[in-house]
């Protein structure tokens, strides 16, 4: 009885990991271009918004808003690009 308990769980931690690591490598080969100016973004995507992407959270925010430009670390990225990296938009407006 211990043994076939053994051996269904380490067939559940490999299932597992096999089905946790491809994720791991597609998101980390989605990594949107970041810019140090919003010129540069607008160059790079002038039919798209160009937002502030805190790097450290993952948030995103519009020009207008209390954080565009101003978070400790971040970067402008193309808004279409940032969604596909995984950021989010702000939910509290700043």
């Amino acid at each position: 009885m211990i043994k076939l308990f053994r051996k269904f769980t380490i067939f559940v931690v490999l299932l597992s990991a096999l089905c946790i690591l491809p994720l791991g490598v597609a998101y980390s080969q989605q990594q949107a271009p970041q810019f140090q100016s919003e010129q540069e973004a607008r160059e790079h995507c002038p039919h798209d918004t160009v937002v502030w992407v805190n790097t450290k959270t993952g948030v995103y925010h519009f020009k207008g808003q209390r954080w565009y430009g101003n978070t400790k670390e971040g970067a402008y990225e193309c808004r279409k690009e940032a969604n596909t990296e995984g950021d989010r938009a702000t939910r509290n407006g700043q």
